[in-house]
């Protein structure tokens, strides 16, 4: 495919785990990509890492979420790099693990900040951007669907949760505009969010042992169904979401 015809994607949380991969993994089908980021050095070693693999020009754009007016600013960066916008993955995102009873309104509201208010503004954002045919995929997790009861905890289970109505209600509001969201929602998956729990044996054997096929994805596993979700493929699928947890919820 070349850049002339190339699809192209704005992935968020690009630096590490789902969103590193999802860059890499729709770099090998032949998308040029913008990965947004708050750590600029990890989503630029991606990017030259996509370059290097599989030829396309790719970019690495330093962006919080959480700043409105800067986030802004980086899909406009990457809508000149690209040319046009296809896709959006909404990858960035942040873990939570404190127990309930332990939780602050300020720690609530911080989980809630990157993984409901980012999400929105990103969907938001790549909607002004995109012509018919543009397509969206969250990125939510088991968490929101069964409360927790893994890693995450309370905020982090709402703030999942929350994902999930999002990406509904904004295939219903982008739906006449010709733009499909879609949600992928793992379950346990090897990135830096949980790698510092794996190291606790116990408590990886107890989360692996609650899905049928007793594992923990890798992150690509993930980025597969995200780039499915994203792809003219997909055409009749928009609200919907695609459990990827080893037979965890069976949902």
């Amino acid at each position: 495919m070349t850049t002339i015809n190339a699809r192209t994607a704005i992935v968020t949380g690009s630096a590490s785990g789902i969103g590193a991969a999802t860059v890499l993994e729709l770099a090998r089908q032949g998308y040029r990509t913008a990965g947004i980021d708050l750590t600029l050095d990890g989503a630029q070693a991606t990017a030259r890492e996509a370059a290097q693999q599989y030829g396309e020009r790719h970019i690495a754009i330093q962006a919080d979420v959480t700043d409105e007016p800067r986030l802004i600013a980086a899909f406009d960066e990457a809508l000149q790099f690209l040319g046009r916008l296809d896709v959006l993955v909404t990858s960035a995102g942040v873990g939570e693990t404190t127990p309930f009873m332990d939780l602050t309104v300020a720690t609530f509201r911080a989980v809630n900040e990157v993984n409901v208010i980012g999400t929105f503004v990103c969907i938001r954002e790549a909607a002004k951007r995109m012509q018919r045919g543009g397509r969206i995929c969250t990125v939510a997790s088991v968490a929101g669907i069964r409360g927790g009861g893994l890693s995450g905890t309370g905020a982090y289970a709402a703030s999942k949760g929350a994902v999930l109505a999002l990406t509904k209600n904004a295939a219903r509001a982008l739906a006449p505009m010709g733009i499909s969201v879609n949600t992928v929602a793992p379950g346990a998956t090897l990135t830096p969010m949980i790698a510092e729990h794996w190291k606790n044996d116990a408590h990886r054997q107890r989360v692996e042992g609650m899905s049928v096929l007793n594992r923990t994805a890798e992150a690509r596993e993930i980025a597969v169904s995200i780039a499915f979700l994203v792809s003219p493929e997909a055409s009749a699928i928009t609200g919907s979401t695609l459990v990827a947890d080893n037979g965890l919820v069976m949902y």
